[in-house]
């Protein structure tokens, strides 16, 4: 549970080397979301930075299973029951083996978030992204090892694998870091004026927020390529960048169970809008709910085609859920639950999810978790999260809650909102909280009794 600092890539690599499994955890998960990591992940060691131990050591009361925790701190005081890195590491023997690892072993776990349910495990073996992210850094990112880039992807999610570890180790590039603790469009600019970073990766969020900027005062002597994944960059944003920059943003598109599968390189001709083309180690196909291959321009899943009864960079499955894991990975395909389709040229154009998944500014969150946080504040009866149109973040956390007693004037119900939301980022991750809320006598359900997000979703997104 590391920040953007030199430890935080020590640390992975030593895992790889020895041949630990890693799971990284984001700097702002809270005890709730660090509780269940525990529980499901069980890990026993932790390494983390200083200003979280305190929230960790509140998780460990219920967790008896750690036998390491380890402080990275610029302060020599000793935390209770926290070994320091850096004393350690100064006192550890330069006579080291590595593991003798196979390719099939687990090596790293990512939490992604689910639709009905808690964050899901992606567990990867040493090759999966060891080695399938050579098509990331030589097709997609252009890199050699005379390129420096700068990923701002948080190092709790995956995106920091492809961009920020193993695509420049594969290639011996240079990984710019900045500790940046909140994005701010200009700050970024800057330091893509003054420092020589040839490669950039952001989320579209960044590249909406900058754009708002008078790019024209900046001058970029060295970028020369601008990636961008987590969900599509609008048109306008592209071509105001372009405008401004002289830049194109290339888009990436792939999952945390997978590697970059579809992207815009510079050796394909340049469509705006466009995902771009598949990985030449893939074979992307569309598929209908039967599993049928469509042509182009039939809309319908993205998925992969298994050869010779394998997919290259792809993860060893869902950990401890064997039944999610058999239906996403089928006999011949992954199902990447997301929907698009592919033109008479073979360029991919993304629709979007075919599940709830809320992916705001780059963060993929799940209904489910920011249900469970509102469920226990006790106003709340009942409550249905989905996503809702944001000019500036793509979709943002929208909540339908059905209080106990409804605020008797718009001063109160005022009040009432920014408790929730304040409740929301004090109870899970800040980013997960509902910038809407809207309070309803009864939510719709089916017969059965089910909430049914769909209809509120639908309602939500025909307003825009």
């Amino acid at each position: 549970m590391l920040p953007k600092i030199p430890e935080f890539w020590i640390v992975n690599l030593a895992a790889i080397r020895i041949g630990a499994v890693l799971t990284p955890f984001s700097m702002m998960l809270r005890t709730k979301d660090i509780s269940f990591r525990f529980q499901t992940f069980k890990p026993v060691s932790i390494i983390a930075h200083e200003s979280v131990v305190d929230t960790i050591d509140q998780v460990e009361v219920s967790y008896p299973n750690l036998k390491t925790k380890v402080v990275i701190s610029e302060s020599a005081n000793r935390k209770k029951g926290w070994l320091n890195f850096h004393q350690l590491k100064d006192s550890v023997s330069a006579d080291h083996k590595c593991a003798d690892t196979r390719s099939d072993e687990s090596s790293m776990v990512f939490f992604t978030s689910g639709t009905t349910g808690q964050p899901k495990m992606v567990e990867h073996s040493h090759s999966s992204y060891g080695l399938g992210h050579l098509t990331t850094g030589k097709h997609f990112l252009d890199l050699t090892s005379n390129c420096i880039l700068w990923n701002l992807s948080d190092t709790g999610w995956a995106k920091t694998a492809y961009s920020g570890l193993f695509a420049p180790w594969l290639f011996g590039s240079c990984v710019f870091v900045h500790g940046m603790q909140r994005f701010s469009p200009f700050r970024t600019l800057q330091i893509l004026s003054k420092y020589p970073i040839d490669t950039f990766c952001a989320p579209p969020m960044a590249y909406r927020s900058m754009v708002q900027e008078n790019l024209k005062e900046y001058h970029f002597p060295k970028l020369e390529l601008c990636a961008s994944g987590g969900e599509p960059v609008t048109p306008e944003v592209i071509k105001s960048w372009q405008n401004g920059t002289g830049l194109k943003i290339y888009e990436l598109y792939g999952q945390t169970e997978l590697v970059v599968t579809v992207g815009m390189c510079k050796c394909i001709d340049y469509k705006p809008g466009s995902l771009g083309k598949p990985s030449p180690a893939l074979d992307v196909v569309i598929l209908d709910k039967n599993e049928n291959e469509l042509g182009p321009g039939e809309i319908g899943e993205i998925s992969l085609r298994k050869r010779d009864g394998k997919i290259f960079g792809l993860f060893m499955g869902y950990k401890n859920e064997p039944e999610k894991t058999k239906k996403n990975l089928t006999e011949n395909y992954f199902h990447t639950g997301d929907v698009g389709y592919y033109d008479n040229e073979g360029y991919f154009w993304f629709i979007g999810r075919n599940d709830d998944i809320i992916n705001s500014a780059g963060y993929r969150i799940g209904p489910f978790e920011v249900e469970s946080a509102l469920m226990e504040h006790p106003a709340v009866v009942e409550v249905a999260v989905t996503s809702s149109p944001d000019k500036d973040r793509g979709e943002v956390v929208k909540a339908f809650i059905v209080l106990k007693e409804q605020p008797s004037s718009e001063e109160e119900k005022s009040r009432l909102i920014k408790e929730l939301q304040d409740h929301t980022k004090r109870t899970t991750a800040p980013y997960k909280y509902p910038r809407k809320i809207e309070f309803l006598q009864e939510l719709p359900k089916t017969v059965s009794g089910k909430i049914m997000r769909v209809e509120l979703k639908e309602r939500e997104w025909k307003k825009s």
